[in-house]
């Protein structure tokens, strides 16, 4: 097999690991994922791209298909995945700095998410208060679970995701 589809195989294999465990994770912990005060314990994955470009579309599926899966609105399914796409993006371009990784997570999920919970669920929480409330649950997720991953995972990395050279 040719290096370069080794490497592509490699990729797809680690991001459909990632949406699988992010999407286990959600349903498992369905009663706190979901909701105007949610604690989505598999958002603590949004730090992955500090160690591969595969938790790019790993985390935008997994979340696509965890809030699918668990019957989300349309318009959830849609700007909650795209909030969470751009977060593994950002992280990604800050992946030089295993703190920085955590910031883009938390602020998409804080600013795009309020607005889904207003006008596809109705809540009737003023933006900035579910922009806090919100952002609280990304921080724990993020910040707290997200780090410990990080450090977790840092001795590893070359085992768990060094098997191909990807960047």
């Amino acid at each position: 097999m040719k290096e370069s589809n080794k490497k592509s195989v490699y990729l797809l294999t680690q991001g459909a690991a990632i949406a699988a465990i992010y999407i286990v994770l959600t349903l498992i912990f369905a009663p706190i994922s979901f909701g105007p005060v949610q604690f989505r314990i598999s958002e603590a994955l949004c730090v992955l791209p500090f160690f591969t470009p595969a938790a790019i579309p790993g985390l935008f599926i997994g979340c696509l298909l965890s809030n699918l899966l668990a019957g989300a609105m349309t318009m959830d399914v849609i700007f909650g995945s795209l909030a969470t796409l751009i977060g593994a993006v950002g992280s990604y371009a800050l992946r030089r700095n295993r703190f920085l990784v955590l910031l883009p997570p938390i602020i998409s999920n804080a600013v795009i998410v309020p607005w889904v919970l207003r006008y596809a669920y109705g809540s009737t929480d003023l933006i900035p208060v579910a922009m806090v409330t919100v952002g609280i649950g990304e921080i724990l997720a993020v910040g707290v679970l997200g780090s410990i991953l990080i450090r977790g995972l840092e001795r590893y990395r070359h085992t768990v995701f060094g098997g191909v050279k990807t960047a």
